[in-house]
């Protein structure tokens, strides 16, 4: 689903118009990039949690010439579902994928 797709669906859902639609999703990622570029966590219940991490600097390895090189600190984002959302992905689901024969 791209932003002009989230646009459509609150303007067909809510009623809002096509603009307003578009300045309230924009809104909403600003403020949500803007809280992830300070550090902190994003918290959105039933949906789940982004944070942001900090990796060291580390070895690593040209995987086509083998040569060693320093791979530099950085953030990554990461994002874990809420049990609501994992439940909701997982309905209709005959067997869970941890237990093949279905078993718990």
């Amino acid at each position: 689903m791209t932003k002009a797709e989230i646009v459509e669906q609150i303007y067909e859902r809510v009623g809002f118009s096509k603009k307003e639609a578009a300045e309230l999703v924009e809104k909403v990622f600003d403020i949500i990039k803007d809280t992830l570029a300070e550090g902190e966590k994003v918290k959105i219940s039933g949906f789940g949690n982004f944070v942001v991490r900090h990796k060291n600097a580390r070895k690593g390895r040209n995987p086509q010439t083998g040569q060693e090189i320093l791979l530099e600190a950085r953030k990554v984002l990461t994002f874990k579902p809420s049990l609501v959302l994992k439940n909701i992905l997982n309905e209709g689901d005959e067997e869970s994928p941890d237990q093949p024969d279905g078993t718990l």
